[in-house]
């Protein structure tokens, strides 16, 4: 039988991904940006995003100069938007620390905001080649299966011997290949429901397969109550439906978005339909309310107001994004008298 690693790289050959926008030239910058996006987002998901932002953004010169606006905005509907304010401050560490250069240390990757071990490893073994152990998500599968290691990935005890089977199973060489071969492999044949084990090359040796554990390895998280937070929307709107919005403060949800602005639980204006959205740490149930404004006014902080062609342009939460297209679209929620 062939060493797992070889198995592997075999596959990619065969099967794996080898046309992502930032495999192209396997530029350093370019794979950080790729990663970073790649955090909590699927390749496809990403993928336009990602080309938006390098047509703004094509070197860290540029985004390190950027100022948050404009990276939020090109960020806005992708989500989990910490990730954009960590990106940025990464951008201009790496030129004040390490003169614009990304650097070559998963010590000193590590050391910069929103970049953990797997991540430097993984910028570190497809930029540069290096011999470096990458553990995300579908990594975590594929091994926790192919080894038989019980549990949920997330547990400390597990993660170890998670990291311990990801550091044995290196290969010497062909590292960027092999490491987006384990991610391909996760995410294309070891699927968390209905792996597609008889395509799989690590399947004569798999533990999970042979135990009929698929389905139980790995194990999910614990289900825990996730709690509820109410909150109410303001839609005011001149007669022309133009509507005001506030920027976010830096911290709490979205920060430094530009949103609808909140107002008391009992104020009178009309309602309109609300949203569920679920964050990671717990459930927004937000109402909408609407009111006409016979002039524009704007209060002291960062305000604006705004019309339906503004948008694009514009750093806004997706579901207050399609809260306000909805309103634009569907003039019965308009007063006769606002229309």
């Amino acid at each position: 039988m062939k060493p797992f690693a070889e198995r592997v790289l075999a596959w990619f050959e065969r099967h794996g991904r080898r046309e992502l926008p930032w495999q192209r030239d396997r530029d350093p910058y370019r794979i950080l940006i790729a990663e970073l996006m790649l955090q909590q987002t699927q390749v496809a998901t990403a993928i336009p995003y990602y080309e938006r932002f390098l047509a703004t953004f094509p070197d860290l010169d540029r985004l390190a100069e950027a100022r948050e606006e404009e990276v939020l905005a090109l960020w806005s509907g992708l989500g989990y938007y910490r990730r954009a304010h960590q990106l940025l401050a990464t951008a201009r560490l790496i030129r004040e620390r390490h003169g614009g250069v990304i650097p070559r240390s998963r010590a000193a990757l590590e050391a910069l905001p929103g970049i953990g071990r797997s991540t430097a490893a993984a910028i570190l073994a497809q930029a540069f080649g290096a011999r470096e152990a990458i553990l995300d998500g579908n990594v975590k599968r594929v091994l926790a299966r192919h080894a038989g290691i019980e549990g949920w990935p997330g547990a400390p005890a597990v993660a170890k011997k998670l990291w311990a089977r990801a550091e044995e199973c290196l290969p010497s060489q062909r590292l960027a290949e092999y490491t987006q071969g384990l991610m391909d492999l996760g995410a294309m044949v070891c699927k968390p429901r209905n792996p597609l084990c008889g395509e799989c090359p690590l399947a004569e040796d798999c533990r999970a397969l042979a135990l009929n554990a698929t389905h139980r390895i790995p194990a999910p998280k614990p289900i825990r109550t996730r709690p509820e937070r109410r909150l109410v929307f303001l839609i005011e709107h001149d007669p022309t439906l133009r509507v005001r919005l506030v920027r976010r403060p830096p911290l709490g949800i979205w920060p430094g978005l530009y949103c609808l602005p909140e107002c008391p639980a009992d104020a009178g204006e009309r309602p309109l339909p609300g949203f569920r959205h679920d964050f990671t740490h717990f459930r927004l149930l937000a109402e909408i309310r609407a009111q006409a404004a016979n002039e524009r006014r704007l209060g002291d902080g960062d305000e604006r107001w705004i019309d339906r062609a503004d948008l694009p342009g514009i750093a806004l939460p997706a579901p207050i994004q399609s809260r306000l297209e909805r309103f634009w679209e569907e003039r019965e929620w308009l007063e006769p008298s606002s229309a």
